[in-house]
């Protein structure tokens, strides 16, 4: 079989040349829906920006993350590790309530990082928009976020170092209210308060000015974008709030964030040598909530196992890098996940893999650059935040999840109770096949409960979720 370029790179841990890397920005949504993109099936808005990306690019239709809340979904796409290795198992909140859930109060530093690994390798890194693995409600003494790998960060009430808090504005003649959840009190860093239907442009307008300097520098760029105005409170501009309602909100909030996301796709495609050299990925760090996004055909919101928990809607945009035949494609087969995504990204730029780092994640270099339709080539394994198994008016629900081939499995943590759905036939998950199938219950039953007893302990089989904490 035939080496790809790429592929000779994890092979031979051969780094390139720095005029070769190619950059990467990565933008992580905020509670956003798999269908919510139009180019994903939504009627209602038109996300022309994301579009755009997705018809010069590449969609892919099981991609997933490793959690179904934003915490450890953004530690695995940090990590390339399951996030329950890290203790950070459900979003991290107030000190007393990470404690009783058996959670972290943040993320260690010493845990593997893509930002890290590419900073070494000559980089500019850069953080800008939410970070939420430490430094929130009463945590202030946690690391900054400089402190795991990154050259320059902005971000919002849930981390540290220079921040932007929103001021929410509901146009009903009084004045704007702070959303800061006890960031204004922590110090360690300059804020600045800005109108909360504009904070993602603040995020967005210091990334080109990063990425500017960057190319000034003439150094490669690896700069995070996650934008957290689609996570309710929904408070978009007054021409967008339609009548008011949850939904209508909602929609009017994602209008804006493509609206300003479409400044930095716009800054990087007019840029001819950015254009030819620059790969964006876009996609969702978890479900969305109830009534507001939609996961439509999936099953079930964050927070939840089902697929409309942890299947995210992911678009890939280079021109210069993706194989010509997949652009304006949709990649219907291949399954992997943020995990993967760690040492994909460290193999497309020519970084070499940590001798010493053992991913979760598996290099797909030409999956992702559009040569290949392949999967990853072990399991998928989730384990539900602790604080999540009565929730949204489910009262039990699944503890532990397992996708393998086109078997979705779900139980609890003992292996009992066992869902077992034909992805292939059934995306929906509304018909539990586990009684016609025993041998595949029994064989990842026991893979998935041996992950979970391999791993760090919380506090989900005892946990009792305080009767004024039912959101986040």
């Amino acid at each position: 079989m035939r080496l790809t370029f790429a592929l000779l790179l994890v092979v031979l841990h051969a780094p390139l040349d720095a005029a070769e890397r190619p950059n990467v920005v990565v933008v992580f949504v905020d509670d956003m829906g798999w269908a919510d993109f139009s180019c994903f099936g939504n009627e209602d808005v038109e996300t022309q920006h994301v579009d755009r990306l997705a018809r010069e690019g590449l969609r892919f239709e099981q991609f997933y993350v490793n959690s179904p809340i934003c915490s450890p979904s953004r530690t695995a796409l940090s990590t390339g590790q399951y996030p329950q290795r890290w203790r950070i198992n459900s979003y991290l909140a107030h000190r007393k309530l990470n404690e009783a859930r058996g959670v972290a109060q943040w993320l260690d530093p010493k845990a593997p990082m893509l930002a890290r690994f590419l900073r070494e390798a000559g980089y500019a890194t850069g953080h800008f928009g939410k970070w939420h693995m430490g430094g929130q409600r009463d945590v202030g003494e946690a690391p900054l976020i400089t402190e795991y790998g990154f050259d320059e960060s902005l971000t919002n009430f849930e981390g540290l170092g220079p921040r932007v808090l929103p001021l929410k504005d509901a146009y009903d003649g009084r004045p704007p209210q702070p959303h800061a959840l006890g960031s204004d009190n922590l110090g360690r860093g300059p804020i600045v308060w800005q109108d909360r239907s504009v904070v993602t442009r603040s995020f967005t307008r210091a990334a080109v000015a990063f990425v500017k300097h960057a190319v000034d520098e003439k150094k490669p760029f690896y700069v995070n974008v996650w934008p957290d105005d689609v996570h309710s409170p929904f408070f978009p501009p007054k021409a967008r709030s339609g009548d008011g309602s949850k939904r209508q909100l909602y929609e009017g909030v994602l209008d804006t964030m493509d609206e300003q996301l479409g400044e930095l796709f716009d800054f990087v495609r007019e840029n001819e040598t950015l254009r030819d050299s620059t790969l964006i990925l876009v996609c969702s760090d978890n479900g969305p909530e109830p009534g507001a996004g939609s996961a439509e055909p999936f099953r079930g919101h964050k927070t939840m196992l089902y697929e409309g928990g942890v299947r995210s809607p992911l678009v890939v945009w280079g021109p210069g890098l993706l194989d010509e035949d997949a652009v304006g494609t949709v990649n219907t087969q291949s399954v992997f996940s943020a995990v993967d995504l760690v040492p994909t990204l460290l193999s497309v730029t020519g970084t070499p893999l940590p001798d010493d780092v053992a991913f979760d994640g598996e290099p797909l270099p030409d999956v992702l650059l559009g040569k290949s339709d392949a999967s990853r080539a072990q399991p998928l394994f989730f384990r539900r935040p602790p604080d999540r198994d009565a929730f949204y008016g489910d009262p039990d629900l699944p503890d532990l999840a397992a996708r393998d081939g086109n078997w979705k499995l779900l139980c609890e943590y003992d292996g009992t109770g066992a869902e077992l759905y034909d992805l292939a036939n059934d995306r929906g998950e509304t018909k539990n096949v586990a009684a016609a199938n025993p041998d595949v219950v029994a064989d990842l039953t026991r893979k998935v409960v041996k992950w979970h007893e391999s791993l760090p302990p919380d506090n989900g089989a005892t946990f009792k979720l305080p009767p004024r904490r039912r959101r986040n």
